[in-house]
């Protein structure tokens, strides 16, 4: 099958402003992205308002994920074939009504159907906005524009916490949903009016049995990450398991890989794009800053909440500084990364971001000031701006227009998935190390007791270890302070909890690493090349 390229004939194309259509894209991007944050600090009111239990309600945040990772590659390559304004409208609205529902929902069951269409919109969304600035922006200019757009996705991700607290605190949960109405009507009319629509569209048949072999087995690996340790790893329902899932996941994703090397017709992710070297390498990346960047939320947020005990709006607060220095570093690094290589760029950014990690676990203890992990944060948001911006550039650099959608739905699946895997593997080794941790410091810290209070402490820290799976705080505490033994309690959950977050920190810092060693191999451009 041939692909038919039809370009429309339109003047406002030649004359649009490539740096105010960004602005449009960029509203629609920031929504998708402050939306995969912004739930988690009204979970508790949600419980209390829709009479529903956690089970349930974790379910708001995992189908929003679900089916946003799924159509991720349809979803580039809709772009590609409808032309991606008609596409990231379709999306925008789609994410905006779907929120206006979330925000009325009356039933737990309501509200997760409503994430479920939201997280469509946001999958039709995101892959274009990454294709387009590939198009709207020459390349001696495109690395500051994809800078911006990574800035807005680090500022979007620690945003969504600090505006969902004000939000639940003062108006309630349903506003962190339709707050997003009148902003993605902005972002519509914006779109509309701003975002050229002249761009190439190449009509071709849809590849229907990739899209459901890619389909499928994306969701059964991310349903399998995300939803194993509610599972214990085991049986789902009947002869269902999570190992079961997770291997059919592979397997299909396997045979999609195949089918799309024999497909004659026009297969959703073209292996041809595997051919440019940087691609290749920059979408490794993406997945280890996709494993490494999620996962380090979790245990950020633990320690900030249940070992400092800061309030949820103070957590937020304490994130602000990191949100600036990656949206001050991302369009400079992107500037940076049009005039020299951008490979070192990415390489410093990994690094900077590796050492702003391991510096955290050097200093992030049950007496830490929470200013002082505020000023440690900062090395951690010039780093990941560093990082994003550039590698995007690279991996998107020299990728043919006709393909640009399905190269924006490939990175952006990979680092989507790699997500889910960073935070169920940060997920897995919390729980794994704390009881054991506060094992093997229950009898130092008993030692440190008068006589008359060890045997108690020795039962109740024996309980403390077997229950401590959840991390809300120390399980049988109690929220009152009170005595010897409850306030060693205390202090042996937190350290234990503080070394089990530590550890989980060690596993982001290699992930990183391993991504600044791929990106050693990526092969740089001189500025004259350029």
């Amino acid at each position: 099958m041939t692909s038919k390229v039809i370009v429309q004939d339109d003047s406002a194309t030649a004359k649009v402003n490539p740096w105010i259509a960004l602005s449009a894209l960029c509203i629609g991007f920031f929504l998708v992205t402050m939306d995969t944050t912004i739930v988690n600090i009204a979970i508790p009111q949600m419980l209390v308002t829709l009479h529903t239990d956690l089970n349930q309600i974790t379910w708001v945040n995992s189908v929003y994920l679900l089916t946003y990772s799924v159509p991720l590659l349809l979803a580039g390559r809709l772009g590609d074939q409808w032309g991606r304004k008609p596409v990231f409208l379709t999306g925008m609205a789609v994410f905006t009504l779907a929120s206006l529902w979330c925000g009325l929902s009356a039933s737990v069951e309501m509200l997760i159907v409503a994430r479920a269409v939201q997280g469509i919109g946001a999958a039709l969304m995101t892959p274009q906005t990454m294709a387009f600035i590939s198009t709207l922006f020459p390349a001696e200019r495109r690395g500051a524009a994809l800078g911006i757009w990574g800035a807005v996705a680090a500022l979007a991700s620690i945003v969504g916490p600090l505006f969902g607290g004000v939000l639940v605190g003062t108006v309630g949960w349903q506003w962190i949903f339709l707050i997003n109405v009148p902003i993605g009507i902005l972002g519509l009319v914006m779109t509309v009016r701003l975002v050229p629509g002249a761009l190439p569209r190449h009509k071709r048949g849809t590849d229907l049995l990739g899209t459901l072999l890619s389909g499928l087995g994306i969701f059964l690996l991310v349903f399998g990450l995300q939803n194993g340790q509610h599972y214990r790893w085991g049986t789902v329902t009947g002869p269902v398991t999570i190992s079961g899932m997770l291997v059919a996941g592979v397997v299909l994703i396997g045979v999609f890989v195949i089918w799309q090397r024999y497909n004659r017709g026009e297969p959703l992710i073209p292996l041809a794009l595997f051919r440019g070297f940087n691609f290749s390498v920059a979408t490794v990346i993406a997945g280890s800053v996709g494993f490494s960047l999620t996962g380090f939320y979790l245990p950020l947020s633990l320690f900030m909440q249940s070992v400092q005990q800061v309030s949820p709006g103070m957590a937020g607060l304490i994130l602000v500084p990191m949100a600036i220095a990656g949206g001050i570093a991302g369009p400079m690094a992107g500037r940076l990364s049009d005039k020299i290589s951008g490979k070192w760029v990415v390489v410093v950014g990994f690094l900077i971001y590796a050492l702003g990690i391991l510096i955290t676990v050097l200093v992030t203890t049950p007496q830490t000031s929470p200013w002082t992990l505020a000023l440690v944060l900062i090395i951690i948001g010039i780093g990941t701006g560093t990082a994003f911006a550039p590698l995007a550039n690279v991996a998107m650099n020299g990728i043919p227009g006709q393909m640009l959608g399905a190269a924006s739905g490939t990175y952006n699946a990979v680092r989507q998935v790699a997500s889910v895997v960073g935070i169920a593997a940060v997920s897995v080794l919390l729980q794994g190390w704390l009881p054991d941790s506060i094992r093997a410091q229950t009898p130092e810290l008993a030692a440190k007791l008068p006589a008359e209070y060890r045997e108690e402490f020795l039962r109740r820290a024996g309980q403390l270890g077997g229950e401590a799976t959840e991390f809300g705080g120390a399980p049988g505490l109690g929220t009152q302070p009170g005595g010897v033994v409850s306030d060693a309690l205390a202090a042996l959950y937190h350290q234990a909890l503080t070394d089990a977050i530590h550890a989980s920190l060690l596993l982001l810092t290699a992930a990183v690493l391993v991504g600044a060693v791929a990106a050693l191999v990526l092969r740089g451009r001189s500025a004259a090349a350029r």
